[in-house]
């Protein structure tokens, strides 16, 4: 077998499968589903979806913003009954049930125009999509099991990847048909391709280990909330700043800058494969990095990409936006998770990065809501994209006078 590994030394397929206890590559793709559903498909998508859905249900960019804030909040539910749910049930039960509602869910949303009915349809996406993504992560790191600490970081980039891969999926297989479909067939083929991602999520939890947990509740807390206070309140403010610009920036492109369906399908395509490609090319450079300075530099590039458009137009600078945007977006959860496993005790990880999941849910339930009213003024969404710009910069600005923590003995 390790005649076989040393051969296959260029095989990117067998090392990683090699690597990770003869767990196939193909199964951490399959566990993407969960981030490419949960997210690609159910709350970056409505984005393609929201200026049809305006015009014609006759919504202002307030009740827009609801509607995300309405996903965000089952999120944060969802976030935080996933981990007592996958203990109970156990995580491989939780994430095909959290997947095949989403899908069912999402496709849902083309029936109905009530707005009441709508947010309460984006309230469970939001917690099962959570349920399904919080118990994914926990199968795939897992799955990695002993493997070398390099490895194990591109298996998990592998899983938050598919968050891309659902936003390339929504471009192609939404935007070409709403002229046809309308907003509500765009809906239903966005239920029809979560469908077949928790197909495949599905089928690879046959070659994947379960999550063993070690026994809850008995240690100390070892932890500190104020040492932390600075990182928490960052990515509070970054939860707020970064949905805003997911949320609307579709909708300024098309109403601000007169993008046509061909220019949007291309940019979304580039914010999700740049998302695929940044969760690889971010993870050297974050391990390099002291301190809050991983998250700083990460939130610093999302807010120089979501400002691109505001400050330049043109097809030029919303593709660049795309790029800095997108290539960034997933890399300050993973500089955020980064810190956390430095900071804390082994036993007490759960504990931090559920903390911090309250505070990034707080910070998205919040930021729709303003920047929505905001785009309800005389500068439109403009206004309203302004405002995710300045609050990525003070998050960013936050981030950075995180101090290092110290050793662990």
């Amino acid at each position: 077998m390790t005649t076989q590994a040393g051969t296959d030394r260029h095989d990117l397929t067998a090392v990683l499968s090699q690597g990770a206890k003869q767990v196939p590559l193909w199964v951490f793709f399959g566990l993407a589903m969960a981030p490419a559903v949960a997210l690609g498909l159910s709350r970056f998508a409505y984005a393609l979806l929201l200026p049809l859905m305006r015009a014609e249900l006759g919504w202002s960019f307030a009740d827009a913003g609801a509607i995300s804030t309405a996903n965000a909040c089952g999120y944060l539910a969802g976030a935080l009954v996933a981990a007592p749910l996958g203990k109970r049930a156990g995580d491989k039960r939780v994430f095909a049930t959290g997947l095949l509602l989403t899908a069912l869910v999402v496709g849902a949303m083309g029936l109905t125009a009530d707005f009441r009915l709508l947010l309460l349809l984006r309230f469970i996406a939001g917690l099962a999509g959570a349920v399904a993504f919080v118990s994914g992560a926990g199968l795939t790191s897992a799955a990695t099991g002993g493997d070398r600490k390099g490895r194990a970081a591109l298996l998990l980039g592998i899983y938050f990847s598919g968050a891309g891969i659902g936003v390339i999926a929504s471009a192609l297989g939404v935007l070409p048909f709403l002229d046809m479909t309308g907003w509500r067939g765009g809906w239903f083929v966005l239920g029809l391709l979560s469908l077949v991602a928790t197909l495949f999520g599905c089928w690879s939890l046959g070659r994947c280990p379960p999550n063993v947990r070690g026994p809850g509740g008995a240690g100390p807390v070892a932890w500190s909330p104020v040492f932390m206070a600075r990182k928490l309140i960052a990515y509070g403010l970054y939860g707020a700043g970064y949905i805003a610009y997911a949320t609307f920036i579709v909708a300024f492109l098309r109403n601000e800058q007169g993008f046509t369906d061909e220019r949007i399908t291309l940019f979304w395509c580039l914010v999700g494969a740049a998302s695929v490609v940044g969760a690889f090319v971010w993870g050297p450079l974050l391990g390099r990095l002291r301190g809050g300075w991983g998250t700083a530099f990460t939130i610093g590039v999302v807010a120089i990409g979501a400002a691109v458009p505001l400050f330049f137009d043109g097809v030029f600078a919303a593709y660049v936006s795309a790029l800095l945007f997108g290539g960034s977006f997933l890399a300050v959860i993973a500089a955020v998770t980064s810190f956390a496993r430095k900071a804390v005790a082994p036993h007490a990880l759960t504990s931090a990065v559920g903390a911090l999941t309250i505070a990034f849910g707080l910070g998205q339930c919040i930021g729709p809501l303003l920047s929505g009213a905001l785009a309800d003024g005389a500068s439109g969404v403009r206004n309203g994209l302004w405002l995710s710009v300045g609050i990525l910069l003070v998050a960013g600005m936050v981030a950075a006078f995180q101090p290092e923590p110290p050793a662990q003995s």
